[in-house]
């Protein structure tokens, strides 16, 4: 039993990243309805800074993932402006390219600046707690709780202030949304700023617990990918749900069986989930 409840307690930590990550693609999906391939190297390039802060301008650890965090939404509304507006009313093909595009870029200018060797985060909480006999780290600890926060915030300012439901508008009926008066252009930047703030917090909280290289967000955005699909595309608690699901699957999994089997376990639930119920977990029928 104390196997099975560690596997638990990892399982929920690396939910809590895939669920951070794929809150932020299903935003961006719900309001430009494209799939945000440049996503995982904002994931990265946000842990990236969070390490320069700290190592190099020895700034606090929780301040950094803030200052991350603001970083990388200012980059989302960049993004936003000048590469995903000007193509909205162009073939999605288009997108694809520019995201593709972006996503080559944002991994160069990494490879560039920090090199491409594997660095270790100067900083964690490396205290060891015990439970029952199950012992976590203190910081794996404040990533799950950290996380938790986030998305609770993130639920709040949706379901709680105009703007978020602004972003409920936007996301149901664009048009509908633009004739009762809503900025959805603002809205759209706000979406993206919020989906990258949510992308580097993710990277910044798990950056400690493993090392942090160029190339380290392709595997979390295919996850999320895997997540949001999941749970049903553009579902906000299908994003949550399905990324503490799979987590917890590819926790047990390797535990019990193999690391190696982790990630073939986690897409056969996938399969599985989709051919009982083709729009996810949390998906409608359109």
């Amino acid at each position: 039993m104390v196997l099975f409840f560690q596997q638990i307690l990892n399982g929920i930590m690396i939910g809590s990243v895939y669920s951070l990550m794929a809150l932020g693609l299903t935003l961006i999906y719900g309001i430009l309805h494209i799939p945000n391939f440049a996503h995982g190297n904002k994931y990265m390039l946000g842990a990236f800074i969070s390490l320069t802060l700290v190592a190099l301008f020895k700034i606090n650890y929780w301040l950094a993932i803030i200052l991350s965090m603001v970083v990388l939404a200012f980059i989302g509304i960049l993004v936003e402006r000048f590469i995903y507006r000007p193509l909205h009313d162009q073939p999605h093909v288009n997108s694809f390219i520019a995201a593709i595009g972006l996503l080559l870029l944002l991994e160069g200018i990494a490879f560039a600046v920090w090199g491409g060797e594997w660095q270790r985060f100067p900083f964690a909480y490396t205290e060891n707690l015990t439970f029952w006999g199950v012992t976590i780290t203190l910081h794996r600890l404040l990533v799950i709780g950290s996380a938790a926060a986030l998305i609770i915030l993130l639920q709040l300012f949706i379901k709680k202030t105009p703007w978020g439901w602004a972003i409920e508008a936007v996301a149901q009926d664009r048009e509908g949304a633009y004739l009762m008066g809503i900025n959805v252009y603002g809205v759209s930047s706000m979406a993206f700023a919020i989906g990258t703030a949510l992308a580097a917090a993710a990277s910044s909280l798990i950056a400690p617990v493993y090392l942090v290289y160029p190339a380290m967000g392709s595997l979390p955005l295919i996850k999320a990918f895997v997540v949001i699909i999941l749970g049903g595309m553009g579902s906000l608690p299908g994003a949550i749900v399905g990324g503490y699901l799979l987590g917890l699957i590819e926790s047990l999994a390797g535990g019990y069986l193999s690391m190696i089997y982790a990630d073939l376990f986690a897409f056969a639930v996938l399969v599985v989930v989709l051919a009982i119920r083709p729009t996810g977990l949390f998906g409608k029928e359109t």
